[in-house]
Order: structure tokens, then sequence, then C-alpha cells
């Protein structure tokens, strides 16, 4: 049995066809003008879980890499100075054997100690290096100068620094010791080879021109020289080891902003095309739909 179709419904089914033709052109519409498919979550669902997890990953990554970066800072600052104080110690050394081999007098002895007592307060200086008003070689307490003198400590030789690590974030649930202790590198008190210790002796042997103490002198030089070196090593490949972080945490940052746009970012080019197509489907809609529509009931009674 045939259905009777009134005037009524095909008007009705012509508006909702037109209506979501035009629906569609407003939604291309909009992702064009925004760039983006997705502007409320009600467009993808699902989309919009993962352009959050995305979204929420780069933000990590970020802060990783803005660690990475500082860790850096502190490292190659702690480098360019604990190659310094080498260089402190190898002037040492030199002046240890010119003050033992018996051929300097008395002034010349107090001439060389002068140095080395510029060579101390240079060392003083590289302990007490700052980055970003931070302490390099004093620990958890990068707060406090490791070597400053005060009433109960009057010899840089008995100063304790902080020995505890500064740990960096550098990726989840990974983090990363990037400081040594000036006990580490100079000395810890008590050490026979503490380079204070060192100095303070070789001056006093100098001054009293003690050739057998001066003399003496150059096996601690050459025992806390090796340790220098042994730090400055670590130094180092700690600095390899976050440049390899570095790399890695940038190869993710790729990874997760290609993701992101591959999952927010509208195709423009794709989409220009659909909608010049919707926009000439609604146009060819309109004039049949007139033309359907004209009739009417004086049509029918003529």
């Amino acid at each position: 049995m045939a259905i009777r179709v009134t005037s009524g419904m095909m008007s009705t089914q012509m508006l909702s066809n037109l209506n979501r033709n035009l629906n569609r052109m407003d939604t291309m519409s909009n992702q064009i003008s925004t760039g983006r498919k997705i502007n409320k979550p009600s467009d993808d669902p699902v989309g919009v879980t993962y352009a959050l997890r995305y979204r929420a990953e780069l933000a990590a990554n970020e802060q990783y890499q803005s660690n990475t970066d500082a860790a850096v800072s502190w490292l190659d600052a702690t480098d360019s100075n604990m190659q310094q104080a080498l260089d402190v110690a190898k002037r040492l050394k030199e002046l240890a054997v010119q003050g033992s081999n018996g051929t300097l007098s008395d002034s010349d002895l107090k001439a060389v100690n002068l140095e080395v007592d510029q060579l101390k307060q240079h060392l003083v200086d590289i302990g007490n290096t700052q980055i970003r008003g931070k302490f390099i070689f004093n620990g958890q307490t990068y707060d406090q100068a490791p070597y400053e003198l005060s009433g109960t400590v009057t010899d840089y030789a008995d100063i304790e620094t902080d020995t505890q690590g500064v740990l960096y974030s550098i990726s989840q649930e990974v983090t990363f010791q990037i400081n040594t202790s000036g006990a580490d590198f100079f000395g810890n008190k008590g050490d026979a080879d503490n380079i204070f210790k060192i100095i303070d002796d070789l001056s006093l042997a100098l001054n009293s021109g003690d050739q057998t103490g001066v003399q003496q002198q150059l096996q601690n030089i050459e025992s806390r020289s090796t340790k220098m070196q042994a730090a400055l090593s670590e130094v180092g490949a700690r600095t390899n080891r976050i440049e390899l972080v570095q790399n890695r945490l940038k190869d993710q940052d790729l990874n997760f902003t290609t993701l992101q746009s591959k999952t927010e970012d509208a195709d423009v080019a794709s989409l220009m095309i659909q909608a010049t197509s919707a926009q000439t489907i609604y146009q060819a809609a309109l004039k049949s739909s007139a033309q359907i529509m004209q009739p009417s009931l004086m049509d029918f009674m003529r």
C-alpha cells in the first residue's frame, strides 16, 4: 500500500536536510577559522582525552628541559672552576720544586711564599663560586658561602663543607646529582692532602727556609691533584649524560607535538575542499527545494 506523502512531510524533511547541511558547513567553517578540529569536548570526546594527555606530557617535558638546561649551566661552571683550581695546583707544584732545590736565598723563598699566599686566596675565591646565587661547592646549603672564616674556624683547612647532593629531576621518576662538594674536591678536614693544609704547610716551610719541609709537600700536591682530576672527570661524565638526556627530551617534545597536532589540528586544505563541496550541495538543495515547494493550493484548483 502506497504511503501518502503530504506537503508538510516534504517541507519538514527538506528543512531537516537543509539544516543538517548548514550545520555541517558551520562546523567546517569554525574548524577552518580556528585551525583546530576539536574546539569543544563534544567535537571528539575520545580525541579530547588524548589531547589533554599530550598537553600534560608536553608541559612536563618542558619543565624537564628547563631542569637540564640549569643542570648544564651548573656543571659548566663547576668544570670551569675545577680547571682553574687544577692550574693552581700545578703552579703550587712548580713553586714547591723551586723552593726545594736549594738554590734560592731566604729572600727568594719569601718571594715564592708571597705567590703561594695569593694562590691560596684564589682557591678560596674558586671555592666560593656562585651560579644564580647558589654556591656550587657547598652541597644543599648552597645559600651559604662554604669557605668563610669565623670565630670558631680560623683556618680554611678546618672547614667542613656540606656533602649532600643537589638533585635535579631530569625525567619521570629520574633524579640526577649535579654538584661536587668542596670536601670531595679540595679535601676534607684532617686530610694530609687537603689543598689548604698543603698551602699552609708549604708557606710555613718557605718562611722558615725548610727545604726538606717544602719537598715533603710535593707528594701531597700530587695526591690532591690526582683527586681533583678524578672529580673533574666525574663532572665531565655527568655533563655527557645530561646532554644525552637533553637530546632525548627534544625528541620526545617533537613526538608529543606531532601527536598533539594530529589529534587537535585541522587539515585546512581538505576542509576547504569539503566546505566548497558542502556549499555547492547546499545551494543546489535550496534551488531544488524552492522548485518542489513552489506549487500551492491555487495550483491544484486550476
